[in-house]
């Protein structure tokens, strides 16, 4: 029944193409700050008419960032990469910064359509807690939210699950389990998942 689907960390397009091809009528709305990723979601998704994709992050805030934009793109975040990440996916530590804009979730539901129900991903590298913060309004409203929840710090000054749980719960949601975990190539422990919140109606 899912009708809006709002992608938060769209990088080029990955999961909109995914959710797309499971719901194909759903109205998807994608956020993505760093320009070159951007103009390829842009270009993957251009036959697709229920599609919009703004050029910004989302955080508790409005107003220009800056990025620290990786040597492989979905790792770029608006946190300095922590040790633990670099040591397990040294392809990913070269970094320079990169300024963007950002603004607030509940802020860009205001410029768009939202049909129930809706479906939130977050992927933003350490920063799921500055979105959720930025866009309560929403969250009141949505049904499912899959997030990418750490289990260790991979980013400086990020929230581990057991955070983004708590902040989740405060709005009715209940973790059901994980569509997917990422696991360390040093030990093989489980580094991060992608969590599935389910609100209760």
């Amino acid at each position: 029944g899912v009708k809006t689907v709002l992608d938060v960390g769209a990088n080029v397009g990955q999961f909109a193409q995914a959710v797309h091809a499971v719901l194909p009528d759903a109205q998807i709305y994608s956020f993505e700050p760093l320009s070159d990723c951007f103009a390829e979601l842009e270009r993957r998704m251009r036959k697709v008419t229920k599609f919009r994709a703004f050029n910004v992050a989302l955080a508790e805030t409005s107003g220009d960032a800056d990025f620290h934009r990786s040597a492989w793109s979905p790792s770029s975040s608006l946190l300095p990469m922590g040790i633990l990440h670099k040591q397990s996916f040294p392809f990913s530590s070269g970094a320079k910064m990169e300024t963007g804009r950002v603004r607030r979730l509940d802020d860009c539901a205001e410029e768009i359509t939202c049909d129930e129900a809706i479906l939130v991903k977050l992927d933003v590298q350490g920063a799921e807690d500055k979105v959720i913060r930025g866009g309560k309004n929403v969250l009141k409203r949505a049904k499912i939210v899959i997030a990418e929840t750490s289990m260790v710090v991979l980013y400086e000054g990020q929230p581990l699950f057991a955070e983004i749980c708590k902040l989740l719960e405060e709005f009715g949601y209940t973790y059901k389990g994980a569509l997917a975990q990422g696991f360390s190539p040093i030990d093989g422990s489980v580094l991060y998942a992608d969590s599935v919140f389910i609100r209760a109606a």
